[in-house]
This record gives structure tokens, C-alpha cells and sequence, in this order.
């Protein structure tokens, strides 16, 4: 899902159409490092989930032979400055050189331009693999909380498990929307919770979760302030911090998170 912004990617040691949307930085010196540093890919297909969510494949040779593992990141380049949108891969094709990524187009910036305006046939500029989180390893079950910018987290973790071995639980802005496009990649089983005002929904979600406290591990993404939220009740039920896993995706005012 679509997260962050480009100006901290040069600095973090482990951490696109040619047209417009997703043009490499104008000035020689910042195309020829950013083109250095980043893969040409081409929108290879596109798929309309629903009015805001689409699934986006990417291929090229730039992509073959690379090790990508779930939860690993890519950022793609967006407009003519220094500014880039962070997605988790949903599946990662190394031999031919092909990633397919879910893009959540809210709002009206950067990346939701990109996304609603992409065409097959379009190229882009992308950085990465790298990484991002890493899920626990542990035995089933595994709960995954999350939001909309988790979708593509959430697929990715389901493939890569046996079925039944991942619970997956999400607040959401519009249930009627997020259902058929979870159902549309694998996880329709997964309990969706309405976000209320002031963050009420969030004491239906600990309800939800602290039901596996016993044995399960936690995935926590998503926005910031609910993970914080979400963990002081698994820590207070006694869930101990080696069975939770935490990554902020967003907190509103902010960029750069991931």
C-alpha cells in the first residue's frame, strides 16, 4: 500500500510512466544518482478493484534474479521532484521480473494521482526492494491488524503461509468498499471494524484481538496512533513483545514514516 515520502530514502542505510506522474527529477547530477540508484519498470497490467483500489503489476528485466521477502518495501518515484510513494509488494516474481502492488488512491496527492492516472504501457522508476518489517516467524496463528494501507502486507503474509494460519483484522473508512476488494485478493474472511469518531472503534479491535492473547503473535501496522493503542492493551494483557511485530505506515500531518 501506498505510504511515504522520497527526500529520506537516500539517508536510510537498509531502508516509475515516463510522462508526467512518475518522471525522473529534473538536473543532471539528481537524474543520473536517482537513475543509478532506482529500476525502470512497466505498468504491465491494472486491475480496478473498486473507485479507489487497484492492483498494479509491474515487470521488467531490472526486476529479475532480486531476493524479495514479505513485508520487504519498494518506493516509486512520483512527479519531477524528490518525492516517491512507498508500497509493500503483494508477490514478487524474480525469474521473470515481475511485482504486483494494491494501490489505495485516496485523497489527491502524489500517489493517489499516480495510481488513478497510470495506463499499461506506462513506465515507472522504482527503489528497492528492502527492507521494511519482518513478520514473526512463530507458529500459528498469526493476527495481523492493520488498515487500508496494509492490504497488500496482508496478501503477501497469507501466501506465504498455510491457509488458516493467519487471522487478519482491519479498521477501515468504508466496509462495503474494503470487503469485495479483500475478497478480490484472497482475504475475505477478514473482520473489518468502521472507524468512529474520536477512535471509538478501537475498543471493539483490542476486544477482537486480545480474544488470541493467549498463544498468537501480532502484526501491528497501519496508522500510528492506533498501533500505540492497540499495543499497550497486548502488553497489559500480558503479551509479552517478543510475540508483536510493529510498523507505522502513517500518522496524519506526516511523511516518511516508512
Amino acid at each position: 500500500m501506498l505510504r511515504n515520502d522520497w527526500s529520506q530514502a537516500l539517508n536510510e542505510p537498509d531502508q516509475p510512466r515516463m510522462s508526467e506522474p512518475s518522471k525522473p527529477p529534473q538536473g543532471r547530477v539528481t537524474r543520473m544518482l536517482l537513475q543509478w540508484l532506482m529500476r525502470p519498470a512497466r505498468i504491465a497490467g491494472i486491475e480496478v478493484l473498486s473507485p479507489r483500489f487497484r492492483s498494479i503489476a509491474l515487470e521488467g528485466d531490472a526486476l529479475k534474479g532480486l531476493a524479495w521477502t514479505v513485508g520487504q518495501k519498494i518506493q516509486v518515484a512520483m512527479g519531477s521532484g524528490l518525492s516517491a510513494r512507498t508500497y509493500t509488494p503483494m508477490s514478487w516474481d524474480a525469474e521473470n521480473g515481475r511485482t504486483t502492488l494494491l494501490a489505495f488512491a485516496h485523497g489527491s496527492g502524489p500517489g493517489s494521482r499516480w495510481a488513478s492516472s497510470l495506463q499499461e504501457g506506462d513506465m515507472c522508476w522504482l527503489f528497492g526492494p528492502r527492507r521494511s518489517l519482518e513478520p514473526s516467524a512463530g507458529e500459528p496463528p498469526t493476527v495481523l491488524f492493520g488498515d487500508e494501507t496494509s492490504f497488500g502486507l496482508a496478501s503477501a503474509l497469507q501466501k506465504s503461509r498455510q491457509a488458516g494460519g493467519t487471522i487478519h483484522v482491519f479498521e477501515v473508512s468504508d466496509a462495503a468498499e474494503a470487503g469485495p476488494v479483500l475478497a478480490a485478493i484472497g482475504l475475505g474472511s477478514a473482520t473489518l471494524i468502521a472507524r468512529s469518531a474520536e477512535d471509538a472503534h478501537l475498543a471493539a479491535v483490542e476486544a477482537e484481538l486480545l480474544r488470541f492473547s493467549a498463544s498468537a503473535h501480532f502484526v501491528l501496522t497501519g496508522k500510528a496512533s492506533s498501533i500505540q493503542r492497540i499495543s499497550r492493551a497486548l502488553k497489559a494483557a500480558g503479551v509479552a513483545t517478543s510475540r508483536m511485530r510493529t510498523k507505522a505506515y502513517w500518522a496524519p500531518g506526516k511523511t516518511g514514516l516508512d
